[in-house]
Formats: structure tokens, sequence, C-alpha cells
């Protein structure tokens, strides 16, 4: 079964925090690099960050120092912590491998979680 659930998205002001998590299937955590990824109305996605099986991270550079991606082994759970939020933050958050879970020919996605950071 492949599962990508994320949650915690929400509406919070300019300079708040959220901490996204995202369940995966064991199939598609185990040993595979994760990612968090974000689009927003008439942009393209974005990698917002990316964790290896080993731990090492990487980030886009505008939220680097304000996001921490995580990772869980055992709950197969990746966790985004994002605290002094800005508006241009808003956008659909998704979980995923890095590269992107192919199905046949299709990228798979789970539904997101939105997160909106109000002026």
């Amino acid at each position: 079964q492949v599962q990508l659930e994320e949650s915690g998205g929400g509406l919070v002001q300019d300079g708040g925090s959220l901490r996204l998590s995202c369940v995966a299937s064991g199939r598609i955590f185990s040993g595979n690099a994760m990612a968090w990824y974000r689009l927003a109305p008439g942009q393209k996605r974005e990698v917002v960050a990316v964790i290896t099986s080993g731990g090492s991270t990487n980030y886009l550079a505008s939220v680097k120092g304000r996001f921490t991606i995580a990772r869980d082994n055992a709950k197969n759970t990746v966790y985004l912590q994002m605290n002094s939020l800005k508006p241009e933050d808003t956008a659909g958050y998704y979980c995923n491998t890095d590269p992107p879970l192919v199905l046949g020919t299709w990228e798979y996605w789970g539904r997101g979680t939105q997160v909106t950071v109000s002026s």
C-alpha cells in the first residue's frame, strides 16, 4: 500500500510557526531521501527541504534558518518545523521522496496540507 499523508497546516500570522507532519508507508520511507515540496497558485513547485536516509539536510535558500526538516524512521514520519513564517510561504505543502515517487508513468502525491500566512 502506498501512503503519503500530510497534516499540520493552517492559518497563521506573519512571524508565526507551524509544524507539518507526513506519515509515509514503509515501502516509500525506508532508505529513501524524503522532501517537503510546496506549490503556490501560479508558481512552480519548489523543493523546500530534503533529508537523506542518513539525516543530512538541504534547504531552499529562502527558508534556510527558518525551517527545519527531521525524520523519525521508527514512525515512517517526516516533519517540517516552520518558524518566522512569511506571507510568501503561503502554499500547499507536500511530502514525497526525493525525487518524487513514480508509479507507472505518473508521479504519486498525497493531498498535501495548506499553509496560509497572513500579513
